[in-house]
């Protein structure tokens, strides 16, 4: 593919072009990724070490008690990873008292997947031992590492929502001050956590120290999950599902995770036999705008635990597409606002090696620092996905025991006839399937390179016929889609409720990494 290789849109950053790249949402993650590489690691070491790494020096945004799922390419074929836990054995409906699932506490947190995807990666595909993927994370922990500046604004608000919260304020917190950008901050019981999990393959965290800590502090504190919560948990290895796109397709992870809604969108949106090469056009950014609504609105009425829903592939008929492309006319309806994902805090990380292997990774506590709860003397930040469940007794992602929740990170992978093409993410709860659209559109029909489609202005739903839009685009854009019934909210300026993207497109002798302006992030290269 030759791209054009401009930059259209304001941008602070500029792709890097090497052979073997890393791209993640911190630029120390970022190089933890390609320290791995220069001591002969391959991509999927590479983004072991970056996300492990991500635990330490962006706790913001995920910890070591996140979810994770990958996409692997290489000359195989894609290989899907949901490393993602269920609710414990006691989480039903009678342990809420009829009440929502809160926000924090014990009651969302469910079982981390996180180190198990880690472990079953590096296990399949590393190159480098188990160990030697920590060391930077470890070291950043044990001798302290600077703060960057967006990281630094969400553990200021972690701050506020936490300060309930004993062992969070003491791990995190100085006398109950959060750092400042550039203030070096050190975590050592993220260290030795750390530690004890590359030593023991990640068996502790399940079976072991770590597991006995976290069902200690969770029997203390009135929690619900358990040994056996831990012992029983498994990641799994699933096949990717995938719709085409341009001359290829686009890859997502089937359910529990969200990843569908962007295929289904896609899929609408090539029965509209237009001319998608204008992604700037009004008509182009409605017909996106409307065929999303219609892709939520699938996702919340059918994606849960795969055990109940399976992969929901039903969801991707060409006949159903047409079917909700009929629907599609110049005006706009309006969308449930129930129907989009909550808001959450995420890393995403991509990397890509000389032999031509891509890997697409992303992890999450979910909301910042996920439920406020940090096992004492251990550095785990306990996720609250328990938040993903619906409390509708009818809806197949209600809430149950034993059971995977609804989840919104998902990593996306484009494919064409030669193999794995571009791994790409954008951050953000339900902005992420919007954001895969998006920036996929970009790159396959509007021939951009990877860091103009991450700069490129971008729109998301906010319920009924409200859409939040970036500035950037020209003012008959914003009239163009007001005339369709659009009520638009343009942000003061690029920020990162429209997402953080990071992506990395495999070219015939190396790669093109890119990193998003709107997060601290970096794409680096040898």
């Amino acid at each position: 593919m030759k791209f054009d290789w401009s930059l259209p849109y304001p941008s602070g950053r500029e792709a890097v072009q090497a052979r073997n790249v890393v791209a993640t949402s911190q630029p120390l993650a970022a190089q933890a990724g390609l320290e791995m590489m220069q001591r002969g690691g391959n991509a999927v070491d590479a983004a072991i070490a970056g996300a492990i790494t991500l635990t330490v020096v962006e706790p913001c945004s995920n910890g070591i008690g996140s979810d994770a799922f990958a996409i692997v390419g290489d000359e195989t074929g894609l290989h899907g990873l949901n490393a993602s836990g269920k609710s414990p054995a006691m989480f039903d409906g009678d342990a809420l008292g009829g009440e929502p699932v809160p926000a924090t506490g014990w009651l969302p947190v469910t079982v981390p997947g996180a180190v198990s995807g880690w472990a079953a990666l590096s296990k399949k595909f590393g190159s480098l031992a188990f160990e030697t993927l920590f060391e930077p994370a470890i070291r950043y922990a044990n001798e302290g590492y600077l703060v960057s500046r967006q990281t630094a604004a969400g553990w200021a608000r972690g701050a506020k929502r936490y300060a309930q919260f004993p062992a969070w304020m003491e791990t995190f917190t100085t006398n109950g001050i959060p750092p400042q950008p550039g203030e070096c901050v050190k975590l050592p019981d993220h260290g030795a956590t750390l530690a004890e999990i590359a030593k023991t393959q990640g068996e502790s965290f399940y079976r072991g120290k770590l597991a006995r800590c976290m069902h200690e502090a969770s029997v203390n504190e009135g929690g619900l999950l358990r040994l056996d919560d831990l012992a029983s948990h498994q990641c799994q290895w699933v096949e990717p599902i995938a719709v085409d796109c341009g001359n290829g397709k686009l890859n997502e992870l089937p359910p529990n995770g969200q990843g569908i809604a962007a295929l289904i969108a896609m899929g609408i949106l090539k029965c509209g036999d237009m001319d998608l090469s204008d992604c700037d056009a009004p008509e182009i950014l409605h017909y996106q705008i409307e065929a999303m609504k219609r892709a939520f609105a699938d996702t919340h009425a059918f994606v849960a635990d795969p055990e109940i829903s399976g992969t929901c592939e039903e969801l991707l008929q060409p006949s159903r597409f047409a079917r909700h492309a009929d629907t599609i006319t110049g005006d706009a309806i309006a969308c449930e606002k129930g129907t989009l994902p909550r808001y959450s805090s995420t890393v995403y990380l991509a990397a890509g090696d000389a032999s031509g292997r891509l890997v697409s990774f992303i992890q999450s506590n979910f909301e910042g620092f996920g439920s406020g709860v940090v096992v004492p003397n251990t550095g785990i930040a306990l996720q609250n996905r328990g938040l993903g469940f619906s409390t509708d007794p009818e809806h197949p992602n209600c809430v149950a025991p034993k059971k995977r929740p609804f989840h919104t990170i998902i990593p996306a992978m484009l494919t064409d006839q030669n193999g794995p093409r571009m791994a790409l993410g954008v951050m953000g709860g339900p902005m992420q399937p919007q954001g895969h659209l998006q920036v996929a559109c970009r790159v396959v029909f509007a021939n951009m390179n990877p860091q103009a489609a991450l700069d490129a202005p971008r729109w998301r739903l906010l319920g009924g016929c409200k859409v939040a839009i970036e500035p950037g685009f020209a003012e008959s854009v914003y009239e163009g889609l007001r005339k369709r019934g659009h009520d638009l909210s343009i942000a003061k300026e690029r920020s990162v409720s429209f997402g953080g993207g990071q992506a990395v497109y495999r070219l015939e002798d190396g790669f093109v990494a890119a990193s998003d302006q709107r997060r601290d992030g970096q794409a680096v290269g040898m």
